[in-house]
């Protein structure tokens, strides 16, 4: 959640995060007399909670009458202790749930608007010109289905629409991006984690999946568990509760996990192939930092990102996502999207988002610094997600047989594979 000192004596940096997001800033007011009206509570329990220790103290001395007023006044107070209590407890209650549903403040720095107002920062490498190769490239869907590596039909027959088996060269690739991505992320410094893909509600809420993007969870009826739709979530709760020393600080993380999506208001969205499904692999990176050091780590999450990305020979380009588009947690959030080549146009591969302390607050996650805790930094970024990151390596390295160029850095973990070669045609 946001920083209440913010919200206390800033207000109008908070109206003005809400109308870069495109929201109400009514919010503000809701939390401000939310917030007042919890220290008037708290003031009023205490005042009379201060009165009823000083009449304990008083009844011991007193003798006849006025010991039988005192004990007739220290009961009335006694209810009216509780009631005030209660009345504290209510007023927490409303401020915690308005104050949790403010959003992240969106940085100033992030284009303002929704999900068609990004900014693109940079293009890197340039998009296959099929057209003077001399034929019409083949979609995943078809390539997938020549090669043995990709088998939808039996994937919606067994499990319904949006799922999928990866078979043969597909398995064996996805296989080899996990590799490739562990790799480099262990030469850069991360510790590799399997983390659980069942998660309670403190975890889900704590990273803001309960919040906008509760429709798109999956919770397993009859227990309190949510399947998660990234491993962002496990490895923000990692640390929750707990102390951390700054001397230790980054901390990062690079996690394999299955991700459950509903894919909630996506009806009508890519039906067809594996760019929208409702379970996926993927390879997540995640750092625990300081709040000054945040920004300098967001730009080297995109970097290693970026790094990946032209490893696999893929063009894409990065974008700046407009504050509208930005999920509850992330005050900024870059996206890198490859070029997917029957499609016509760039689609998102990967994301690195800085939640600066706003998973932290929720999650309880601290640093003792000199001058005392303080919540740290929090941040993630996608490595590799399977499916979209196989739809663009065979789309964009098809050859016109329907063969598929295996990019180099790939070949050592696919037994020195070259070319991924059709089993029919």
């Amino acid at each position: 959640m946001i920083d209440p000192r913010v919200l206390r004596h800033e207000p109008d940096r908070v109206r003005a995060a809400q109308e870069r997001r495109g929201l109400s800033s009514d919010v503000v007011d809701s939390a401000l007399a939310a917030d007042q009206a919890r220290r008037d509570a708290i003031a009023d329990f205490e005042r009379l909670r201060a009165e009823q220790k000083a009449l304990g103290k008083e009844i011991p001395k007193a003798q006849g009458e006025a010991k039988q007023e005192l004990l007739a006044r220290t009961k009335t107070l006694s209810a009216g202790v509780k009631e005030a209590e209660a009345a504290q407890t209510a007023a927490e209650t409303t401020y915690q749930e308005v104050l949790r549903s403010i959003p992240n403040l969106a940085n100033e720095a992030a284009p303002a608007g929704g999900e068609d107002d990004y900014v693109v920062l940079e293009h890197v490498g340039t998009p296959r010109d099929f057209a003077a190769e001399g034929f019409e490239p083949r979609d995943h869907i078809e390539l997938g289905r020549m090669l043995g590596a990709i088998d939808i039909e039996r994937g919606v027959k067994v499990s319904g629409a949006r799922f999928y088996y990866l078979t043969g060269p597909g398995a064996d690739l996805e296989m080899a991006l996990t590799q490739l991505a562990m790799d480099q992320a262990r030469a850069a410094g991360f510790t590799t984690v399997i983390p659980p893909a069942l998660v309670r509600p403190r975890a889900m809420e704590g990273t803001g999946f309960l919040g906008q993007a509760a429709d798109d969870v999956y919770r397993i009826e009859g227990e309190d568990l949510y399947l998660v739709g990234t491993s962002e979530v496990p490895l923000a709760a990692y640390h929750s509760d707990e102390i951390l020393d700054p001397g230790d600080l980054p901390r990062r993380y690079v996690a394999l996990s299955p991700c459950f999506r509903k894919e909630a208001g996506s009806y009508g969205k890519d039906t067809a192939g594996i760019i929208r499904v409702h379970w996926f692999d993927k390879v997540e990176m995640f750092t625990f930092t300081t709040l000054e050091e945040s920004w300098a780590e967001h730009q080297r999450l995109l970097a290693w990102e970026k790094e990946f990305l032209t490893k696999l020979e893929l063009a894409f380009r990065v974008i700046d996502v407009a504050a509208g588009d930005l999920g509850l947690s992330a005050e900024r959030k870059f996206d890198c999207e490859a070029w997917i080549p029957t499609q016509g146009r760039y689609r998102e591969l990967t994301s690195a988002s800085n939640c600066t302390d706003f998973q932290a607050r929720r999650l309880d996650i601290r640093g003792r610094f000199e001058d005392g805790t303080a919540p740290v930094a929090t941040l993630n970024g996608t490595l590799c997600a399977m499916p979209r990151t196989i739809v663009a390596i065979l789309e964009t390295h098809q050859q016109a047989d329907g063969s598929v160029r295996v990019p180099e850095a790939l070949r050592p973990y696919l037994q020195g594979r070259e070319v991924l070669e059709p089993v029919t045609r």
